[in-house]
């Protein structure tokens, strides 16, 4: 399958099973269950809620009742860490079949997973592994995506990694590498503000110049997260994409600059441990939905000149 494939998706006219809640523009955050009584009390909060699926690959119980819960209200991200699709090896099918159920269960708005690799024959590490960016890896990556999407029916959004080391026999920068994947699959993009700031920190180029070369056009999600600073071996700095508290200065003023050329996308607050009380997370969230807007009402000021 290539970007011209058609991908098979149900009837318009058949009638879904949960609530069609766009999320066009909205700022969202991770969904944490000890946040559900106090999402309530909210009321109906807009904007979008994030889960990583493999929280959710159980029959039932209460993941799953709290995660209906909210969908039923809201648009809901479902956002992939395992499937490994940068990996050596064939897709594991069990778990592609898992994801499947979830995304025919819960209809997310947007799916997407990571350009990395987790596993090595039957082990599965805690971890996002970095890639060599060449022809082979390339090819192989573009093999696993298309998979996915022919199993699933519609297009993933593919995740640019936050990274701590490069390869010597890679051929091709990561913003060609991630390009050509796009153009090859017809996948989307998500872009995580947060991961070019670390790895532009750790390696050394500019974050400005990368996201000067990333193929915006393409982007249909953003992520934002805090990262912490530690020393490496040598006594350098190291930026590690730690999900464990707010958004920094810097990477807001560069998702400022990409919602400035891109416009408005969803975009959604990552925190993943230290998690704070609902109106730290819910407050995040409300500081890049006021850039969305406000990128929103410039452009519908320069149609209407335009007009």
């Amino acid at each position: 399958m290539n970007a011209k494939a058609e991908f098979h998706v149900a009837s318009a006219a058949q009638a879904l099973r949960l609530p069609a809640h766009s999320v066009a523009g909205e700022a969202g955050t991770s969904f944490k269950h000890e946040h559900l009584a106090a999402i309530f009390a909210d009321g109906k909060p807009k904007g979008f809620f994030e889960v990583h699926a493999e929280n959710y690959m159980g029959a039932g119980g209460p993941p799953h009742r709290a995660l209906e819960a909210i969908r039923r209200d809201n648009p809901v991200s479902l956002h992939g860490v395992c499937m490994s699709i940068g990996g050596p090896q064939p897709l594991d099918r069990a778990h592609l079949a898992r994801f499947k159920a979830l995304v025919d269960r819960y209809e997310p708005a947007l799916v997407s997973e990571h350009l990395a690799w987790s596993t090595h024959e039957t082990t599965f590490f805690n971890d996002l592994l970095p890639l060599p960016y060449t022809q082979a890896t390339l090819d192989r990556v573009c093999d696993h995506i298309d998979e996915v999407q022919e199993v699933i029916g519609r297009p993933i959004l593919l995740e640019n990694p936050s990274t701590y080391v490069t390869f010597r026999h890679s051929t091709m920068g990561e913003t060609a590498f991630i390009r050509a994947i796009a153009r090859r699959t017809g996948c989307g993009l998500l872009l995580d503000v947060n991961n070019v700031f670390v790895s532009a920190t750790n390696h050394g180029f500019s974050a400005l110049d990368y996201l000067a070369d990333f193929p915006l056009a393409g982007v249909g999600e953003i992520h934002l997260a805090g990262h912490a600073a530690q020393a490496d071996d040598e006594g350098e700095l190291l930026l590690i994409d730690s999900h464990d508290g707010p958004v920094a200065d810097a990477v807001w003023t560069l998702f400022e600059i990409v919602i400035g050329r891109r416009g408005p996308v969803p975009t959604l607050i990552e925190w993943d441990s230290n998690i704070p009380e609902w109106p730290v997370l819910k407050a995040e969230a409300a500081a890049a939905k006021a850039i969305l807007d406000r990128h929103a009402r410039r452009l519908a000021g320069d149609e209407s000149h335009a007009a």
